[in-house]
């Protein structure tokens, strides 16, 4: 099962979702029997009946920032675009950003960018605008930078950046309405760079069912990077580099996940960053607070400690989020869930409908 050809389907283009819903929970929901292969369409309002009594969901609270930026090169005035990825936390480059960046030329270390506002022609855009100094290059191609301001970087990001949409959405050109919306309501940790898509289909009033039906609620911290969605390149999943994220599983969450299954209860991580977060913390077999860089690669072969339902959104072709939730289920029935979603024309990838693999 290591082969990556597996993990590919042909993704029709106007199936991927351009706009989010009105109405979060008005997302359809293909409901996955891992027990008996069967196929259910449903939404996402009618979680609170799928769902039991004693059931524990458990969603990732990162926040995402406005990390798109773009701007000018101080020296040659040429067009700058970058996306902020995250800030060191060690060693002699801490407090720096971490970007990825585009522009025409060979910048150098040394050089300065003028970052512009969200509404570069309001009239006081000037006073928004902030620069740059680019350190050096980092790791995977990226750069090292830091801002000539002193400043919380989230406040920095809130002055001069917009909203991180995926490239397959509009290009990655944000609307009106964005900010908003490609955010989870119940946000609270600022520090991803992609919104954790399963999340984005809850509101409070599906919450307050929830919790009437005796479903409770507890919170893990991933900040999603961009290597999340890259495709894997490599021919077998062995040779495939796994990129890296921050995360945290808080002790009250270990604490709500032991009562869970001591009552019999099920464990439903909402999206597959919290079902990540949730296995890195029970890697040795038994859940503990955790908190640090996670590598985890979920693939055929891996034991399952935390999670017994997964809600994702559906996923790119040939990437480790497929292998992730083929892995939770099989290869062959989430390809036979994926050619279902197709034929009913589901809506794909970050604004569109999900699955409750249960």
């Amino acid at each position: 099962m290591g082969d990556a050809d597996l993990y590919n389907y042909d993704l029709p283009p106007d199936l991927i979702a351009q706009e989010p819903l009105a109405d979060r929970t008005a997302a359809r929901l293909l409901v996955v029997d891992r027990r008996t292969g069967g196929l259910v369409h449903r939404h996402v309002r009618d979680l609170p009946e799928l769902l039991a009594p004693g059931d524990l969901v458990v969603v990732n609270d990162t926040k995402v920032v406005p990390a798109r930026l773009m701007g000018r090169r101080v020296r040659t005035g040429g067009k700058w675009e970058g996306l902020f990825l995250r800030v060191e936390r060690d060693g002699d480059q801490a407090g720096a950003w971490v970007v990825l960046a585009q522009t025409r030329g060979r910048p150098e270390p040394g050089e300065r960018v003028r970052l512009t506002s969200r509404d570069a022609d309001a009239a006081d855009a000037a006073a928004d605008e902030v620069e740059i100094e680019l350190l050096g290059r980092a790791a995977g191609g990226a750069w090292l930078a830091r801002p000539l301001v002193d400043a919380p970087v989230e406040d920095v990001l809130g002055r001069v950046g917009r909203v991180p949409l995926p490239g397959y959405i509009r290009g990655g050109h944000e609307q009106p309405g964005d900010l908003e919306r490609y955010q989870t309501v119940f946000a609270r940790e600022a520090g991803s760079a992609a919104a954790p898509t399963a999340g984005l289909h809850f509101t409070a009033d599906l919450f307050t069912r929830l919790a009437a039906r005796g479903i409770d609620r507890a919170t893990v911290t991933l900040h999603v990077g961009l290597g999340t969605f890259r495709p894997i390149t490599a021919a077998s999943l062995d040779d495939h580099e796994m990129h890296t994220e921050w995360c945290v599983c808080p002790p009250e969450t270990v604490a709500a996940i032991a009562q869970t299954k001591a009552r019999g209860g099920r464990v439903i991580a909402v999206g597959t960053t919290a079902m990540r977060t949730l296995e890195t913390a029970a890697r040795s077999g038994s859940l503990a607070p955790f908190i640090g860089p996670t590598d985890l690669f979920i693939r055929p072969g891996f034991s399952f400690h935390a999670v017994d339902c997964l809600l994702t959104n559906f996923h790119m072709p040939r990437t480790t989020l497929m292998v992730l939730v083929s892995t939770f289920a099989s290869q062959e029935l989430i390809s036979a869930a994926y050619a279902e979603a197709i034929r009913e024309r589901y809506r794909f990838l970050s604004y569109g409908d999900a699955m409750l693999i249960v």
